[in-house]
């Protein structure tokens, strides 16, 4: 793997002037969110309230410019096929991933190849999009005047930090965005119907602590419950404790040094970066100070198959469930005690 690959993965496991009226949407930047009482698809126009102010859509957008690192999913979950979309990692040549290929109407969106930090706004002004969808891009204030002076631009909310907005409400902004309010709606609860299911039939994983771990060129990491990975796992009744969340700060990763390798020991170490690790497994664990932990000596480590972890990452209305068929069975093996704390303790006791 070359080091701009490995970058990009930190970032994200770790992330002119264009003139001329756009026929079906506008902007304003100082509009308040119009309240819906219900969700309904088709309904425009619709104003969408980001973190760099708001967006009024007027007509259903027809050319959507995904370049969100994980958009493309949000949209195909609702039905819309973007135009375009922005590659995270993987296939250079594809975007979509195995979970999403049956969602694609048409054509694969083409590939805007685009670092963080380095968006080619005459590439995206070629497209001649009506929707710039950039909810998980983490793009800037500046970037974002940029995106709207090329067609109207949605981004994530100020309520969380940049790329951890949760799915549900990525998803229900991106289904906003399109009029299609009450399928994103829909696409969620189904989603957080089977979390609830596989939290009910394993009460053992109710309060284990986590730390959901990557390990790159001797350098250690994990993400926190500010991201998505993080969240997997907590929606599944796990605990991101909060001494790693405040290490991490305002971030929602955080490298340590070796010598803090001890922060990683926890009821349940997920490594969520497997694939990018030279020798895999059998290397992560020849290091000293990782195969001395308890959990590690204990089997209480989890390793996923390269698209598992994809999935994970993507944390999608279409991804999760195709993550879940896979992790369950190995948290189930890991954590066999079916029976939650509580009734443990009742039963000791008496």
């Amino acid at each position: 793997m070359n080091k701009r690959s490995t970058v990009l993965i930190l970032i994200s496991f770790l992330l002119v002037g264009v003139l001329g009226l756009l026929p079906v949407t506008a902007q304003d930047a100082t509009a308040e969110a119009t309240a819906t009482p219900e969700r309904v698809d088709g309904v425009f126009p619709v104003t969408i309230v980001h973190k760099f102010g708001s967006t009024t859509i007027t007509q259903a957008p027809k050319r959507v410019v995904a370049i969100g690192y994980t958009e493309q999913d949000l949209l195909l979950a609702v039905g819309v096929t973007p135009i375009a979309a922005r590659y995270w990692y993987g296939d250079e040549t594809n975007v979509i991933f195995p979970w999403a290929k049956d969602k694609v109407v048409g054509d694969n969106p083409i590939v805007l190849n685009m670092p963080f930090g380095t968006l080619n706004y005459e590439a995206i002004l070629a497209l001649k999009p009506d929707l710039i969808s950039a909810v998980t891009s983490g793009i800037t204030v500046d970037e974002y005047k940029l995106l709207s002076q090329i067609a109207p631009t949605i981004a994530q909310t100020d309520e969380y930090i940049d790329f951890g907005m949760p799915w549900q409400a990525a998803t229900q902004e991106v289904g906003d965005a399109v009029g299609k309010s009450a399928t994103a709606a829909k696409a969620v609860a189904d989603v957080e119907a089977l979390f609830a299911d596989a939290r009910t039939q394993n009460p053992q994983f109710e309060g284990k602590t986590v730390a959901v771990t990557y390990f790159s060129a001797g350098t250690y990491g994990f993400y926190t419950s500010q991201d998505s990975r993080g969240r997997f796992f907590s929606d599944l009744g796990f605990v991101v404790p909060q001494e790693l969340v405040d290490i991490a700060g305002t971030s929602f990763y955080a490298n340590i040094s070796t010598e803090q390798v001890s922060l990683l020991d926890r009821d349940l170490i997920a490594i969520l970066n497997l694939q990018f690790i030279e020798g895999g497994r059998e290397t992560l664990e020849k290091e000293p100070l990782f195969s001395k932990l308890q959990a590690v000596k204990e089997g209480r480590v989890a390793y996923f198959d390269v698209e598992t972890e994809n999935a994970i990452g993507f944390s999608s209305p279409l991804s999760l469930p195709y993550a879940l068929k896979s992790v369950l069975p190995q948290l189930e093996t890991i954590f066999s005690d079916k029976q939650a704390p509580e009734a443990t303790a009742t039963v000791q006791a008496g």
